[in-house]
């Protein structure tokens, strides 16, 4: 009964917060055992009950100061200076902004949209045809969920309750080799996509375009360096991260007012509600499966299957690829972990870390697969390009993206570089 209102209800367009929860109900109801409703309530509480959590809004909070203190336009500025001397240089502006950008905010989502409404045009501008700009901004948006502060390797840090600063530090190096290859990607599209004759547009000096970068720089050193040295925690770096860019976009850019406080903090708490209620609805979903035993199952089938780590990691790979195509990426996050990550502890020894690292990583391709994709719809609606003319270009970038999870799979040493 519960499989197949989760079923319908998905297949009527309902939001996958909405599903999780009505699917929830629909098993308490039919199950016949009155305790559940007495239980149900302290599992919702309970999941929001962890003081990591509150690094989710101060994250958010931070890009949207970070918007309107001028911060993001500056970084964008000096990366546009820097790379002034490369060929098809505002495509590497873009993907650049996308790295800097994703050390600083942790949500991949809002990443998208910002760069979508600043980038594409610019792109386009350059006579870059704008599916491929779309495709870019989309593309490098995957760096949002792995590059720390990520937003995914908070949750899964609370849900796996191992250190969120370990996932941080893993994520590095994947992060970056993905860079690398979006930057050899672009080599080779940018030449296609471009129209015959265009000709770049002036850019800003060098070291006028620099200056205004400098403040904004040392955001991303507090967050990470912070986490990296010891100093503070997750949710401290971003408290301090939050209070800088405060200070920088009111005191040093003045461009951050009183008036415009209301409407940073009203679209931070309704960002983080969206995030806070989807974490609910898919930890009471997962207490259902949980009740039902769904993960002892999973168990011995996995067993059954294999005895290899390797392969064990490949299977779930491949699932959470499919996976990821249907359901928000945080939702199957909090509903997979606690079935998966025992068996992949207890059974095959891996790494919580290094397994961490895949999971989200494998998830967050959801962003730019139909028929969920937030990440394709967002650059989408933002860029005014259709959905069809968007996914000419998007799939080299999946297949990049691929290419650095099988990496990471094959060799577990990757996450343990900058731990």
């Amino acid at each position: 009964m519960t499989l197949a209102a989760f079923i319908v209800l998905m297949l009527l367009g309902m939001p996958i917060a909405f599903v999780l929860l009505a699917s929830t109900l629909t098993f308490v109801i039919t199950s016949g055992n009155y305790r559940l409703f007495e239980n149900l309530p302290q599992v919702i509480f309970g999941s929001l009950e962890v003081f990591d959590l509150l690094a989710i809004p101060l994250f958010i909070l931070l890009g949207e100061i970070m918007n309107e203190g001028g911060i993001t336009r500056r970084i964008i500025t000096a990366t546009r200076a820097w790379f002034a001397w490369i060929p098809h240089s505002i495509a590497y502006v873009s993907l650049t902004s996308n790295l800097m950008l994703a050390s600083i905010m942790g949500s991949a989502t809002a990443q998208i949209a910002i760069m979508s409404r600043v980038m594409t045009p610019e792109l386009e501008r350059d006579g870059y045809d704008k599916g491929f700009a779309a495709a870019l901004t989309a593309g490098a948006g995957l760096l949002g969920p792995i590059i720390p502060p990520s937003m995914v390797f908070i949750i899964y840090g609370v849900i796996a309750q191992v250190s969120i600063g370990a996932m941080f530090m893993g994520g590095i190096l994947p992060g970056l080799l993905l860079f690398i290859l979006i930057s050899g990607l672009i080599a080779i599209m940018a030449r296609r996509a471009r129209k015959k004759g265009s000709v770049d547009q002036e850019r800003t000096p060098l070291w006028r375009a620099t200056r205004g970068a400098l403040l904004t720089l040392s955001i991303p050193i507090v967050i990470v360096g912070g986490i990296a040295f010891g100093i503070v925690t997750p949710t401290e770096s971003a408290a301090a991260a939050t209070l800088m860019a405060v200070m920088i976009g009111a005191l040093f850019f003045q461009e951050l007012k009183w008036g415009q406080l209301p409407g940073v903090l009203s679209r931070t708490a309704r960002n983080t509600a969206i995030v806070l209620f989807l974490i609910v609805a898919a930890k009471a979903f997962g207490w259902v499966l949980v009740y039902n035993q769904i993960p002892q199952q999973v168990a011995g089938l996995m067993q059954g299957t294999t005895e290899s780590p390797l392969v064990f990691m490949l299977l779930v790979f491949v699932m959470l690829m499919v996976v990821g195509m249907v359901l928000d990426g945080i939702a199957a996050l909090i509903i997979l972990v606690p079935i998966l990550l025992p068996v992949a502890q207890q059974s095959y020894g891996i790494d919580p870390i290094h397994f961490g690292i895949v999971t989200c990583m494998t998830l967050s391709l959801g962003l730019l697969t139909p028929p969920v994709g937030a990440g394709l719809y967002v650059a989408s609606a933002i860029s005014n390009v259709s959905l069809p003319r968007i996914t000419k270009w998007i799939l080299p970038f999946i297949i990049a993206a691929c290419l650095v999870i099988l990496a990471v799979i094959f060799n577990p040493w990757l996450v343990n570089v900058f731990r």
